[in-house]
């Protein structure tokens, strides 16, 4: 038999040798009687731009709230690059970057001063942070409207500034919670361009969304999460499995409403 945590011990070592840019093994986490996150294992290797999707209320949120430390989990364990977020969070918060699904910003700074602000509370001194914000503005088209207070940006803007908050310290792990939820065309176009080039210099990006084209266009790996569980996890071919994305996940999760006829008087005339 082998010695007590000696199983997990045994995954630490080879997450790190592996080349695994995010390890999560037995995650866990409820809230009162309600299980929402049942027990999750994942792997996400360095250099992948990959895909946490499932339906509302699946886990998603929650899932990602744990991985980056802002939620205890009540078991399991999560090593980001080796680092265990919850025995080492100095060290494992200081290779990421987070942009939550509400993205909360000081709405009396403007755009560039958000940026250069989250530089310097990552230790950067001025003049770089300063010099780096100027060039995420200019990357995420906010360069005209880097001088606006944040209060006046536009949901796009806002989603914009928060990921150019997230990457100043230049992470090797970033986590996005719905980047593009009410993002208009062309601020989700320069969203996923900046993500492809991120994780093209072999940094590494874990992103939920309900938007199942643009999972399917960008990630090389996607994981379904329904129920607090895992239903399927690999490259986004393996997970297709020769079908859309979007029927796969269908298919996986299953429809929500079974009985057509419960809605019937929908659309009958009422004269």
């Amino acid at each position: 038999m082998s010695a007590p945590g000696s199983e997990l011990t045994g995954w630490n070592e080879r997450s790190r040798i592996d080349g695994s840019a995010i390890s999560v093994r037995e995650l866990r986490k409820s809230f009162g009687s309600k299980v929402a996150v049942a027990g999750i294992d994942l792997e996400i290797a360095a250099g992948s731009l990959a895909g946490l999707v499932g339906p509302n209320g699946a886990g998603k949120t929650t899932s990602l709230s744990m991985m980056t430390g802002l939620l205890r989990p009540d078991g399991g364990q999560i090593r980001l690059n080796g680092h265990d977020v919850w025995e080492d969070p100095v060290a494992a918060k200081a290779i990421i970057g987070v942009v939550p699904a509400e993205a909360r910003l000081f709405d009396r700074l403007s755009g560039a001063e958000v940026i250069e602000y989250s530089g310097r509370l990552r230790g950067m001194p001025a003049a770089e942070a300063r010099s780096r914000a100027a060039q995420l503005m200019d990357v995420l088209d906010l360069a005209a409207d880097a001088k606006r207070l944040v209060a006046d940006y536009s949901t796009g803007m806002r989603k914009k500034a928060a990921l150019g908050c997230a990457l100043i310290h230049n992470p090797s792990v970033l986590f996005l919670d719905e980047p593009l939820e009410g993002v208009d065309p062309i601020s989700a176009d320069v969203i996923r361009r900046l993500l492809t080039r991120f994780v093209g210099s072999g940094s590494t990006v874990l992103f939920s969304s309900h938007v199942m084209e643009l999972v399917e266009q960008v990630c090389d790996h996607v994981t379904i999460i329904d129920q607090g569980k895992i239903v399927a996890t690999g490259t986004t071919d393996e997970v297709r499995g020769g079908k859309t994305l979007q029927q796969a996940f269908i298919d996986l999760v299953g429809p929500r409403a079974t009985d057509e006829e419960v809605l019937s008087w929908l659309g009958s005339s009422s004269s």
